[in-house]
């Protein structure tokens, strides 16, 4: 997410326990899907889960990894690669994106917080 000078506005997704390293969960708010990993080294990582090149709300299942040591996440549907970091697409397998949408992800900062999951959805509620 860029930050800007929006108030966070810090919602639960679950306990961290709940989370499998390296594997995705998605989460409900609302109209808004997104996927949320827990990797092996124990960052936590969110992004929307709607796959821009192919319109489907599959992220969460997608394939974690690294690219020079940025921590990935390739769509399971065209295997398009993106920074968990920035959302950034790195790789588009030759595709274009479905309109309207850009090839690169919403990111969402997360926070936890005495073992709780928070993401910050702040100018999406």
């Amino acid at each position: 997410m860029t930050p800007s000078t929006e108030t966070a506005v810090l919602t639960a997704v679950c306990p961290l326990a709940r989370l499998t390293p390296d594997l995705g969960v998605a989460a409900l708010f609302g109209e808004l899907q997104v996927a949320v990993f827990l990797l092996g080294d124990g960052s936590v990582h969110a992004v929307q889960n709607l796959d821009p090149f192919s319109g489907a709300h599959v992220m969460s299942r997608g394939i974690t990894g690294t690219r020079a040591g940025e921590p990935t996440i390739a769509s399971p549907v065209y295997k398009q690669v993106f920074s968990l970091v920035t959302g950034t697409c790195l790789v588009t397998m030759d595709r274009e994106p479905v309109a309207p949408s850009g090839p690169d992800l919403e990111t969402f900062d997360v926070t936890v917080d005495n073992g709780q999951v928070f993401i910050n959805l702040a100018g999406r509620t």
